[in-house]
Protein backbone atom coordinates (compact mmCIF):
# COMPACT_ATOMS: atom_id res chain seq x y z
CA UNK A 1 0.00 0.00 0.00
CA UNK A 2 1.70 3.16 -1.00
CA UNK A 3 0.73 6.63 0.93
CA UNK A 4 2.20 10.06 1.95
CA UNK A 5 2.60 11.04 -1.91
CA UNK A 6 1.19 14.36 -3.34
CA UNK A 7 -0.22 14.79 -6.71
CA UNK A 8 2.68 17.51 -7.31
CA UNK A 9 5.23 15.10 -6.80
CA UNK A 10 4.00 12.20 -8.86
CA UNK A 11 3.45 14.66 -12.12
CA UNK A 12 6.85 16.11 -11.31
CA UNK A 13 8.26 12.36 -11.63
CA UNK A 14 6.31 11.80 -14.80
CA UNK A 15 7.03 14.81 -16.52
CA UNK A 16 10.84 14.05 -15.88
CA UNK A 17 10.25 10.53 -17.12
CA UNK A 18 8.87 12.19 -20.41
CA UNK A 19 11.91 14.43 -20.78
CA UNK A 20 13.85 11.42 -20.74
CA UNK A 21 15.76 11.95 -17.47
CA UNK A 22 16.38 9.21 -14.59
CA UNK A 23 13.45 10.64 -12.30
CA UNK A 24 12.88 9.25 -8.37
CA UNK A 25 9.97 9.07 -6.70
CA UNK A 26 10.46 8.27 -3.12
CA UNK A 27 7.03 7.34 -0.94
CA UNK A 28 5.94 5.71 2.28
CA UNK A 29 5.11 1.79 1.50
CA UNK A 30 4.06 -1.17 3.45
CA UNK A 31 3.93 -4.47 2.11
CA UNK A 32 4.21 -7.77 3.89
CA UNK A 33 6.75 -9.27 2.47
CA UNK A 34 9.21 -6.65 3.00
CA UNK A 35 8.76 -6.49 6.95
CA UNK A 36 11.41 -3.92 7.89
CA UNK A 37 10.77 -1.94 4.89
CA UNK A 38 8.78 1.46 5.14
CA UNK A 39 9.82 3.71 1.98
CA UNK A 40 9.74 2.91 -1.45
CA UNK A 41 11.83 4.61 -4.15
CA UNK A 42 11.00 4.52 -7.84
CA UNK A 43 13.79 5.10 -9.88
CA UNK A 44 12.01 5.44 -13.81
CA UNK A 45 13.04 6.38 -17.30
CA UNK A 46 11.51 6.39 -20.60
CA UNK A 47 14.22 5.44 -22.21
CA UNK A 48 14.77 1.58 -21.26
CA UNK A 49 18.62 1.38 -22.50
CA UNK A 50 19.06 4.33 -20.46
CA UNK A 51 17.86 2.56 -17.16
CA UNK A 52 19.42 -0.54 -17.55
CA UNK A 53 22.78 0.77 -18.16
CA UNK A 54 22.14 3.66 -14.74
CA UNK A 55 20.47 0.21 -12.98
CA UNK A 56 23.70 -2.08 -13.87
CA UNK A 57 26.30 1.12 -11.92
CA UNK A 58 24.48 -0.30 -8.84
CA UNK A 59 24.13 -3.87 -9.54
CA UNK A 60 20.50 -3.94 -10.40
CA UNK A 61 19.67 -6.22 -13.29
CA UNK A 62 17.48 -5.58 -16.17
CA UNK A 63 14.97 -8.07 -15.08
CA UNK A 64 14.11 -5.97 -12.18
CA UNK A 65 12.78 -2.97 -13.95
CA UNK A 66 8.69 -3.30 -13.64
CA UNK A 67 7.54 -2.59 -17.38
CA UNK A 68 4.54 -0.46 -17.23
CA UNK A 69 2.16 0.15 -20.46
CA UNK A 70 1.74 3.73 -19.78
CA UNK A 71 5.57 4.57 -20.38
CA UNK A 72 6.52 4.58 -16.72
CA UNK A 73 8.66 1.57 -15.95
CA UNK A 74 11.22 1.72 -13.33
CA UNK A 75 13.07 -0.26 -10.54
CA UNK A 76 11.93 -0.38 -6.92
CA UNK A 77 14.32 0.46 -4.48
CA UNK A 78 14.72 -0.72 -0.89
CA UNK A 79 15.90 -1.01 2.26
CA UNK A 80 19.85 -0.99 2.09
CA UNK A 81 20.24 -0.41 -1.53
CA UNK A 82 17.42 2.57 -1.86
CA UNK A 83 19.81 4.18 0.55
CA UNK A 84 22.84 3.74 -1.03
CA UNK A 85 21.19 4.48 -4.68
CA UNK A 86 20.19 8.07 -2.76
CA UNK A 87 22.99 9.11 -1.05
CA UNK A 88 24.98 8.16 -4.20
CA UNK A 89 22.35 10.28 -6.11
CA UNK A 90 22.69 13.48 -3.83
CA UNK A 91 19.01 12.58 -2.47
CA UNK A 92 19.49 12.81 0.76
CA UNK A 93 16.45 14.64 1.82
CA UNK A 94 14.42 12.05 0.77
CA UNK A 95 15.94 9.47 2.74
CA UNK A 96 13.52 7.77 5.90
CA UNK A 97 15.56 6.15 8.82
Amino acid sequence: MAFGIKRKELEAWKQKIDEGEIAFLTHYWLDDRFPDCNTVTKAGCQDLTKLERWGQQYGLRKEWIHHRRDGYSHFDLLGAKQREILKAEGIVEKLVN
